[in-house]
């Protein structure tokens, strides 16, 4: 099993920046993928963005040019840097892990909470 833990999030004022971080524990050398989803309320949850081991990234056109994803090997950890932040972008942000044991399994952070307001 992998476990993920979240931390960073919190209020922002149009414009600003946030950085959330997701350090996954457990059995994290089967980890083949990290990345973010977020959720607002009354919608269903959507890709932010996702980052391979071997560095490749995917992100939502709506992000793309304003959050860039990273991975931080020695912490096991991935790293979701928002810049320029929209009200839009408001919504609890889950970190995902896909990892690879007899078959391929999701393992979900608890979700951290962005919220975009002046």
């Amino acid at each position: 099993q992998v476990q993920l833990v979240e931390s960073g999030g919190g209020l922002v004022q149009p414009g600003g920046s946030l950085r959330l971080s997701c350090a996954a524990s457990g059995r994290v050398f089967s980890i083949t993928r990290m990345g973010w989803y977020r959720q607002a309320p009354g919608k269903e949850r959507e890709l932010v963005a996702t980052i391979t081991n071997g560095g490749i990234t995917l992100y939502a056109d709506s992000v793309k040019g304003r959050f860039s994803i990273s991975r931080d090997p020695p912490r096991n950890a991935v790293v979701l840097q928002m810049n320029s932040l929209k009200p839009e972008d408001t919504a609890v942000y889950y970190c995902n892990a896909l990892y690879q044991l007899a078959s391929y399994l999701n393992s979900w952070g608890q979700g951290t909470q962005v919220t975009v307001s002046s």
